[in-house]
């Protein structure tokens, strides 16, 4: 990571039209609108925030990690990264990041995955998915939309290192993250933000300790 590339905006949090706190493990989610400033911080360092977005209106457009990696041919995220739905469109610019790197590949933790990937006793543990999915079916911002699990498309994970490997496999790996370190986007369509705090305890993602994050929404700056 080269800290030349790193980028900051002078925002005051007082002025923030939102500006709250997501406890460790738990699901998120708020609107922002068209022109918002949307920021991510990592109030511990290396906490993973998994990450969804759909057009508030009409939520069969969502986030997609296939466009966006390709619309930046870059497999990472950082400022000026444009995040693109699945018809082709940008629904948020990064305009700040001073972690500077976030992964597209990784995914979100599941029942599933976590029994495969670590041991069959891990099944019963919290999710990310599973935050998805509740704030899905009882969180007012998702319930009018009528989404279900078909609708869960691949996640960013803000602040989470997955390198790939010269083989094409992937590893979680400590983070590059610190305490304070954020990532700030501009949404470009009003859009549902879906959030997971991870929860994941079987690998080095959140340094084996679930953190809160900070969330804050400012009004356009155009």
């Amino acid at each position: 990571m080269n800290t030349t590339d790193l980028h900051t905006n002078q925002l005051d949090p007082d002025h923030a039209v939102v500006n709250e706190i997501c406890a460790a493990g738990e699901p998120w989610s708020k609107i922002v609108k068209r022109g918002q400033i949307f920021r991510i911080v990592d109030l511990e360092g290396n906490q993973a925030v998994d990450t969804l977005f759909f057009n508030a209106h009409h939520a069969v457009e969502r986030y997609s990690a296939t466009h966006t990696i390709r619309a930046q041919n870059n497999l990472y995220l950082t400022t000026g990264s444009k995040l693109c739905s699945n018809l082709g469109n940008v629904m948020l610019t990064i305009i700040a990041d001073t972690c500077g790197r976030h992964d597209t590949l990784g995914g979100a933790c599941a029942a599933e995955s976590n029994t495969v990937r670590y041991a069959l006793e891990k099944f019963p543990m919290h999710s990310c998915r599973d935050n998805f999915l509740h704030a899905l079916a009882h969180d007012p911002a998702c319930e009018h939309l009528g989404m279900s699990k078909r609708d869960i498309p691949s996640n960013i994970n803000f602040f989470m290192n997955v390198p790939v490997t010269e083989e094409g496999g992937l590893e979680f790996v400590d983070g590059i993250s610190a305490p304070g370190k954020y990532v700030e986007m501009q949404a470009e369509m009003d859009v549902l933000v879906l959030i997971s705090n991870c929860p994941q305890l079987n690998n080095p993602c959140n340094a084996y300790n679930p953190t809160p994050i900070r969330l804050l929404i400012w009004d356009s700056l155009r």
